[in-house]
């Protein structure tokens, strides 16, 4: 299951070394961050669509997502993200946000002002390639998450983010196995992330359950075990490339 959290500095420095060679300046240059701890409860608004921004939040526990909205109110979920994961900087240098980010479960947050990040960005290079790198990261399981939308089926599209899920989550070292997770996400919130109905996404997680693809227990079945990675990443289409894993600095 998920391991305890660390520092907000040592979480930035990890999830960036995920993304790139730092130097000892760097790492001292993030460690100077400020930061402002809080507790903010599920379905928070982390980023609003619209606003400037001045305080860029990081991931510390729990679990958040990216959202679009229809002028009538239709919401498309964009991505996930975990604990270790910088949530403001695709509008970094942006006059205002583009989108909304909420959270999915109670969460403790880390503020940074966007100053801050802007001259730490500004000043050192080999941060500034670190934070790039995982804004073209970004882009990429954007590109995935069309592809899934227009052109899987139902099966392969929830399978698909089960299977993105649990790689994210064991590479960020927040899992002992990533046959075993928890699942943040409610039925709802699932549809709106596959472009299903609620009812489409029950029907699916059963017929998987069935296919000995995934088990599920804990309360309301949020805990998932893949009994056999291969069968369910072969399910899902699923091939770990567009996550650039290969991209992290060995310790």
């Amino acid at each position: 299951m998920l391991k305890p959290g660390r520092s907000p500095h040592a979480l930035i420095l990890k999830k960036l070394r995920l993304r790139g060679a730092l130097s000892a300046a760097d790492a001292a240059a993030i460690d100077a961050l400020p930061t402002q701890t809080r507790t903010v409860e599920s379905g928070s608004y982390l980023v609003r669509e619209g606003d400037p921004p001045k305080l860029c939040s990081l991931l510390l526990t729990g679990f958040a997502f990216r959202q679009k909205m229809t002028q009538d109110g239709a919401r498309q979920i964009l991505s996930l993200h975990i604990p270790g994961d910088l949530l403001d900087l695709p509008s970094l240098f942006l006059k205002v946000a583009d989108h909304s980010v909420q959270t999915l479960v109670r969460c403790e947050v880390a503020y940074i002002p966007v100053p801050a990040l802007q001259e730490l960005v500004l000043t050192h290079p080999g941060i500034a390639r670190t934070m790039w790198v995982d804004a073209l990261v970004d882009g990429s399981i954007f590109r995935e998450w069309e592809l899934n939308l227009g052109r899987r089926d139902a099966r392969a599209r929830i399978a698909h983010i089960l299977c993105e899920l649990a790689s994210r989550m064991e590479a960020a070292g927040l899992l002992d196995s990533k046959e075993k997770f928890e699942l943040p996400i409610t039925q709802e919130q699932l549809a709106d992330a596959t472009g299903l109905t609620s009812v489409h996404v029950n029907r699916t997680l059963q017929a998987l359950k069935a296919e000995g693809l995934i088990g599920r227990s804990g309360r309301s079945g949020r805990v998932v075990t893949i009994p056999d990675w291969d069968r369910l990443r072969s399910a899902a289409d699923f091939n770990p490339r567009y996550l650039h894993l290969d991209q992290a600095v060995p310790a």
